[in-house]
Formats: C-alpha cells, sequence, structure tokens
C-alpha cells in the first residue's frame, strides 16, 4: 500500500500538504517548540504579512524539504526562519544544506534562537544565515520579529 502519510508535525507524510502550499509568497519555518511557531504566526499576523506559513518540526524533515524542492518545479519559500536547536538535524545543519542548494542557496535564511552565545552567531555568520535574532522574551519584542521578517520578505526598495 505504500507509504502511510506523514502527520503535519513535520513527519513522513507533508510533501504534498507542503508543495500545494508552495504556490505564492512563503515562509518556511523550522521550530520544534510549538508555543515559538504560535509567537511566530501572531508576530506575523500582527505585521499583516501575507505569506503562508509552511512549518516543519525538525532538523531532518527541513533537509528533506530543501531536497524535494530542489527535484521539482515548485518554488524556494520565499523566507526560511530557523532555529538552532532541533531534533534529529540541528539548524546549523539545516543552514549548510540551504546554502549548498543549487536553486534554495541564495534566498534569505533567518537564525530566530533562544542561544546568546557569540559563537552561535558567528558560525551562523559564517554559514551564510541573512540575520540571527534572538527569540523574544517579551510582547513587544515578538512584534518586532514580525516587522523584522517582513522587512526581510519585501526586500529592498528599488
Amino acid at each position: 500500500m505504500g507509504e502511510p502519510p506523514r502527520s503535519p508535525r513535520g513527519e513522513r507524510g507533508t510533501d504534498n500538504r507542503l508543495r500545494e502550499s508552495m504556490s505564492g509568497s512563503t515562509i518556511l519555518l523550522v521550530e520544534d517548540n510549538p508555543a515559538d511557531v504560535l509567537l511566530v504566526r501572531e508576530a506575523l499576523n500582527w505585521n499583516d504579512v501575507r505569506s503562508k506559513l509552511l512549518v516543519v518540526y525538525d532538523g531532518d524533515e527541513a533537509i528533506h524539504f530543501i531536497e524535494m524542492i530542489e527535484g521539482a518545479p515548485d518554488p524556494c519559500p520565499s523566507l526560511i526562519v530557523l532555529d538552532l536547536n532541533l531534533p534529529r538535524k540541528n539548524g546549523f545543519d539545516v543552514l549548510r544544506r540551504v546554502r549548498s542548494s543549487a536553486k534554495c542557496g541564495a534566498g534569505p535564511v533567518v537564525i530566530l534562537s533562544s542561544s546568546e552565545a557569540l559563537a552561535d552567531r558567528a558560525e551562523a555568520a559564517r554559514l551564510g544565515a541573512s540575520c540571527y535574532i534572538r527569540k523574544p522574551s517579551n510582547l513587544k519584542d515578538v512584534m518586532s520579529v514580525g516587522e523584522q521578517l517582513k522587512a526581510l520578505l519585501e526586500g529592498p526598495v528599488h
């Protein structure tokens, strides 16, 4: 009968759901904490970001998603928001894979992490992260994350 469908939590089976959602502006959020997913979703809504938000919950699924996009006519996400501390593969592994992608490697990747370590910031920059944002601890800072993501999606004004 084939492989069972994957759950929407980023396990096997999300391929069709993700592919169907890739038309228009999209944000791929790679985050294992449902509370942080909710905060990002609310920050985007608060800032009137109309992009579709696709969520995968571990690094392995994020890598699988990028590989699926590479082998298909689907466009890359308009923006990737990536936690560093992920199950199965860490955020640095995902960032390396994204940057090595011929199709998606040049797109913006934001690290959204609770880590304050300078070594993590330096490694993210070395691997080509577009920016590094510390996970917010209050509502004002949550809304600021939405503003920053919106600015990256809109890109430079010509």
